[in-house]
């Protein structure tokens, strides 16, 4: 018997999370020039980051041979300015997938269960099935949130219930009333991980107070991220809010220094970046319309999406993609998510939106 036969058999059941094809592969598999390809697959911002936060990065590196703050005190208290929130009620993480692991880690195990939507996040299985717990996926509801449903399916040993508002990868928006609403009825003892990664895109209509919620709702744990309209996706910085015993929880899980210096000064800084925060948002807005302007001229159906990406479908969405691939544009197949039909774009600059647009035709074709 070898030593891996006698890992746990849920960890050796686990298929890795696949992530966007990098420019560098595709380069070396296709022989092409990376400055010719268009790279939307990922839901990253293409703006990059704003200038206060280069400033941030490069006075940073002076102290790059120092371990971080394992507190992370600046950035802790950079969110409770902006948000109204104590100390204890934060927990930083190496991106936001790291709180969506912590809280896993936290609270489920074996014998236990975990709630998710059908088409979500790939992390919430992932996470699940490697705390040794049993997942529940529930049917989707138009491709998003049946709240109803979800509802339905707590167990007695449910523990953990994940939310992505607005959801990824089709881009779906439960409103906030909405959720509110479901909050008020799960029970005390399972908590609920609401993933809002992509808030910052969500239209003023659209926009509500989740923060607010904490008070009345000790079991709501809410995940956010500075990878997408903040532009950090390198630097790997996300936060969780919550009650200040969840948060502790959290904490005694979690890796010391698990956010980078760097990271750290990146985020405080760019939390407060009000104007590339708005320039970002607009962008999107405008990137959004070009998209299904040009999906609507071809002919394809598309998933309304309240992110910076939008779902559309093309029917064999692995040839669609190969032959986008040949022409240097990544986009992201999204087959392991039970929709192989379907491809995921991400909203970028309006040269990249127009490239991916003009390679369309002949990949459908």
């Amino acid at each position: 018997m070898r030593v891996c036969d006698l890992a746990p058999a849920h960890i050796r059941a686990i298929s890795p999370y696949q992530p966007g094809k990098p420019i560098s592969e595709l380069a070396r598999e296709m022989g092409l020039a990376e400055a010719s390809i268009v790279k939307l697959a990922s839901n990253e911002n293409p703006l990059g980051i704003g200038e206060r936060t280069r400033a941030a990065i490069n006075a940073s590196l002076a102290d790059i041979a120092r371990y971080p703050d394992g507190n992370g005190f600046e950035l802790k208290d950079a969110l409770c300015r902006r948000y109204g929130v104590k100390m204890s009620q934060i927990v930083l993480g190496n991106g936001s997938n790291d709180i969506l692991e912590l809280a896993a880690g936290a609270f489920l195990g074996p014998d236990r269960d975990a709630v998710y939507a059908q088409h979500a996040f790939a992390v919430y299985p992932l996470a699940t099935q490697a705390a040794g717990a049993r997942g529940i996926e529930v049917p989707a509801k138009n491709f998003g949130h049946d709240l109803e449903a979800m509802l339905a399916a707590i167990t007695p040993a449910t523990r953990v219930i994940f939310i992505a508002n607005p959801n990824n990868p089709t881009g779906t928006f439960v409103p906030g009333p909405e959720l509110e609403a479901f909050l008020a009825r799960v029970p005390a003892e399972v908590l609920v991980v609401l993933d809002e990664a992509y808030t910052e895109y969500l239209a003023p209509a659209q926009r509500y107070d989740a923060i607010a919620w904490i008070e009345r709702f000790p079991n709501l744990l809410i995940s956010r991220t500075f990878s997408k309209a903040y532009g950090l996706a390198g630097l790997r910085v996300g936060y969780g809010l919550g009650n200040p015993e969840v948060i502790d929880l959290l904490n005694r899980v979690r890796q010391p220094f698990n956010v980078t210096s760097v990271g750290l000064a990146a985020a405080a800084a760019a939390l407060f970046d009000d104007d590339f925060l708005q320039r970002s948002f607009e962008m999107n807005l405008a990137g959004m319309a070009q998209l299904t302007e040009g999906f609507a001229r071809l002919g394809l159906d598309w998933i309304p999406s309240a992110g910076n990406f939008v779902t559309f479908k093309v029917g064999d969405g692995a040839k669609v993609n190969a032959g986008l691939l040949r022409q240097g544009v990544i986009v992201r197949p999204i087959a392991a998510y039970g929709m192989p039909e379907w491809l995921r774009v991400s909203i970028g600059l309006e040269s990249e939106n127009a490239r991916f647009l003009e390679a369309l035709p002949a990949a459908l074709a």
